[in-house]
């Protein structure tokens, strides 16, 4: 099993920061290792933890979280930054994307919404870490590239284009499939696996049928309508 990534939770009411770090947590494959609540704080944090990822608010007591995501990138610290705030100013939404930000999360969110981040963001790096020579859609995955967005049309809140790409491939590669077992082949939770696969069926983008067993409820298995790519 490999070793959970690593997080820096950043946010200036202490309360967001214990509900934040409790939404990370309750996240397989994740781990809280500080928080902070200015961005020296953060900065320290980052230096001396070399955390995978950090939960960054925008306002911030003394400086402000775009500073200290700016801050990150001088000094060559490698660490993925998701921007999680309430600020809504294109402007800030720019310079996070300009400055390397991996996601913009507006508060307030629920823990599926942030959950749907962090098991994407896990996903890609193994994937990355998986392959010699990334492909086009590895490449693609890292950039949010046209098959992704295609995907993302239409989504509901909380479901990424990224892993709604994902969920697609799952189907045209293993044909037809139950929740449980996409979720299983993505890595994802069964709940989460449906809510994609639902939502492709009430856009047409994918087909459900209901396999009756022995006992017990009907299965639904999703597949690819034929004719759809």
């Amino acid at each position: 099993m490999s070793a959970p990534l690593t997080v820096v939770v950043v946010d200036d009411d202490f309360m967001v920061v214990r509900v934040h770090t409790k939404f990370v947590e309750r996240v397989e494959g994740f781990e809280v290792v500080a928080t902070a609540r200015t961005g020296s704080e953060a900065l320290d944090s980052v230096r001396r933890h070399r955390p995978d990822l950090v939960l960054l608010d925008v306002h911030l007591p003394d400086m402000s979280g775009l500073d200290v995501l700016r801050a990150l990138r001088a000094e060559g610290l490698d660490v993925e930054v998701l921007m999680v705030t309430a600020e809504r100013e294109l402007d800030s939404v720019r310079a996070a994307r300009l400055t390397g930000a991996v996601g913009y999360l507006v508060k307030p969110f629920s823990q599926d919404d942030l959950a749907g981040r962090l098991e994407e963001l896990r996903r890609l790096r193994h994937r990355l870490h998986d392959v010699e020579e990334p492909g086009q859609a590895d490449i693609d995955q890292v950039f949010g590239g046209a098959s992704a967005a295609a995907a993302g049309t239409g989504l509901p809140k909380g479901l990424s284009a990224q892993t709604g790409e994902l969920v697609l491939r799952s189907l045209r590669e293993h044909g037809e499939q139950s929740a449980a077992e996409c979720a299983d082949a993505l890595g994802l939770a069964r709940v989460t696996a449906r809510r994609y696969l639902e939502h492709f069926v009430a856009t047409g983008r994918a087909h459900v049928r209901q396999q009756y067993g022995r006992v017990g409820r009907p299965e639904r298995l999703y597949s690819i309508p034929t004719g759809r790519s």
